[in-house]
């Protein structure tokens, strides 16, 4: 029997919930999605990393910085909101973990010595959603700023990565934020920046409307792909009873893997025999060994 039989012609289509950490997972590898947004229960994860572990202390700081009376927002009032909050998962060891501590308070009070205290963000890990007629999308955006009329996207960053105006061009979730708050909140939003902590580099790019449609467009093309790989897991592949283990042998038609050196940074990695043999399991500590100093 047809949908115009029943009586549901015309009937809106469901939308596909997503956030652009969701869309991006797919693109990378579907395995990993499948394994982040579909097992249940989900695999087990490999441990925290460090690198996490700072990016998490600085982001927390830098949101309660701006939470503080105006008077209290100096850059030290920045280092302390830093100690207090930090995280020590997947350092090596105390010793590594304080060194971190340190170089990551010297941070954002270096960042938070640049800005002016009584300058409000319009948010602050604010969470913003827009819908088109195929995908309902959500994220949280790092902080939203008004300048003059219009508004712009900041997205902190606290990896060894050297960003570029390329970097802020083609993030899907930067342009996703700005339609989302543009939409929610009724005032261009075009311009979105990186700010790159370690280096106090800013990465800027200035959206035109294409290119925000443009962007738009690929997260629905991405989210039929995904929206159509979520309703084969519903229905037509059988799925392990629980404390079986996983043969991924029925899911890889519709989630293949995408084994690259990314691999050795996948919390799912233990589960994946082509992950494994792509690149070895990097050590939680990796990221921040590469980073430092001595």
């Amino acid at each position: 029997m047809t949908a115009e039989q029943l009586g549901f012609e015309g009937m809106p289509r469901r939308l596909y919930t997503c956030t652009p950490s969701r869309l991006n997972t797919w693109l990378d590898c579907p395995r990993r999605y499948r394994m982040t947004y579909l097992d249940r229960p989900a695999p087990p994860k490999g441990p925290p990393w460090a690198h996490n572990s700072v990016g998490a202390s600085v982001h927390n700081a830098l949101a309660a910085w701006w939470r503080l009376p105006v008077h209290e927002r100096t850059p030290a009032m920045a280092g302390v909101l830093l100690i207090r909050g930090w995280l020590t998962e997947g350092f090596r060891d105390p010793s590594q973990s304080a060194q971190w501590r340190e170089r990551a308070r010297e941070m954002v009070e270096r960042y938070a010595a640049g800005l002016d205290p009584a300058d409000e963000p319009l948010g602050v890990e604010r969470t913003v959603a827009t819908r088109t007629d195929r995908i309902a999308l959500s994220g949280r955006i790092d902080r939203l700023d008004a300048r003059g009329s219009e508004l712009v996207v900041v997205d902190y960053k606290t990896g060894r990565h050297i960003l570029t105006p390329d970097d802020a061009r083609g993030s899907l979730a930067l342009a996703v934020y700005a339609v989302a708050a543009s939409r929610v909140l009724r005032r261009p939003c075009r311009r979105v920046e990186l700010h790159h902590l370690p280096t106090g580099e800013v990465a800027v790019w200035e959206h035109t409307d294409e290119s925000l449609a443009r962007h738009i467009r690929r997260a629905e093309q991405i989210a039929a792909e995904a929206s159509a790989a979520d309703e084969a897991y519903k229905t037509k592949i059988p799925r392990p009873r629980q404390g079986e283990a996983v043969d991924h042998t029925p899911y890889d038609e519709v989630f293949p893997p995408r084994p690259s050196n990314l691999c050795a940074w996948c919390d799912y990695a233990r589960h994946c025999p082509e992950g494994r043999a792509a690149a070895p399991k990097k050590d939680p500590w990796a990221a921040v060994l590469i980073d430092s100093t001595t």
